[in-house]
């Protein structure tokens, strides 16, 4: 059943890999459509589900408190392992980055699969919590022993339109607003484009080369992230008494690969942008068969 529902994730991963490398429809659409999704689409998905999400139901508390929990434990093992092992910010924060971040557009394409609207909808609030707290985490990791100021820290949550998108979101649901009149079917046009599209574009991003470089580094990642993150996902979310949607939520979402943007924000702090590139091809294609069994064993 759980191969059944994700094939189609995954199948349309593959279609945008072979799209680029096929030079379809054209080189300088990807980047288009990638912006299109991450500054219009995407956000349209995650404001009209956090405007219909229960706030107040303690379950989605618990589950907020899981994930938190979750990215808090990898990082702190993960910087105790950089200081061990010598590792510089140019790599520490790569190595962070595939651990705690996540594919938005697969996870949610999954949990919409797997849950349906209850699961999209709770997917949405884990979100709204693990968005910025990854950014920040990656952020200072990236920085190492150098000076971050407040404002270097706000200034991607700021922009980011997925934080703002929540942002608004919540506000809808805990005002008891809702969407204004007749804003709700633009939005459920606009989300029913965002999954496609962005999963295509995951797809179109995947950059083979790169995984060939470090491959026991890379591996070794991308066996943590894939298969023992979801395991202590699961340990803190039995412990939280979390219900089976609240759990399917944060297990796809710590077995799902790192997020493609990853790459963009070490680049630009210059870190090791190959050794991010090969991390998220890797776990993207190793997730074909890793994420099955991480809902098989704890869902």
């Amino acid at each position: 059943m759980i191969i059944t529902a994700i094939w189609p994730v995954f199948a349309l991963i593959l279609i945008g890999f072979l799209l680029r490398r096929t030079a379809f429809p054209d080189p300088a659409f990807w980047p288009a459509a990638e912006k299109l999704n991450y500054f219009l689409l995407f956000p349209a998905l995650l404001v009209l589900n956090l405007s219909k999400a229960p706030l107040d139901d303690p379950a989605i508390l618990n589950l907020g408190g899981a994930v938190l929990a979750t990215i808090l434990i990898v990082t702190a093992a993960t910087a105790l392992t950089a200081r061990m092992r010598g590792w510089n910010a140019a790599r520490h924060g790569p190595l962070l980055q595939g651990l705690i971040r996540f594919n938005t557009y697969l996870g949610l394409a999954v949990a919409a699969s797997l849950g349906g609207p209850d699961a999209v909808a709770r997917a949405a609030v884990l979100m709204a919590i693990a968005v910025p707290t990854v950014n920040v985490l990656s952020v200072l990791a990236l920085a190492g022993g150098r000076s971050v100021g407040l404002r270097q820290l706000i200034r991607p949550l700021v922009r980011n339109p997925l934080i703002l998108a929540c942002l608004i979101g919540i506000a809808l649901s805990v005002s008891d607003i809702g969407t204004p009149p007749y804003s709700g079917e633009i939005l459920d046009f606009l989300g029913a484009a965002s999954l496609p599209l962005g999963l295509l574009c995951v797809g179109a991003a995947l950059k083979p080369n790169a995984a060939r470089r470090e491959t026991v580094a890379i591996l070794a990642n991308s066996a943590a992230r894939l298969l023992a993150v979801p395991a202590l996902a699961f340990a803190i979310g039995t412990l939280l008494g979390l219900g089976r949607t609240e759990m399917l939520v944060l297990v796809t979402f710590t077995a799902i690969p790192t997020a493609a943007t990853a790459y963009v924000l070490t680049t630009q702090m210059k870190g090791d942008g190959t050794l991010m590139a090969g991390l998220t091809t890797a776990q993207t294609v190793l997730a074909v068969l890793t994420l099955p069994l991480a809902l098989y064993w704890f869902v």
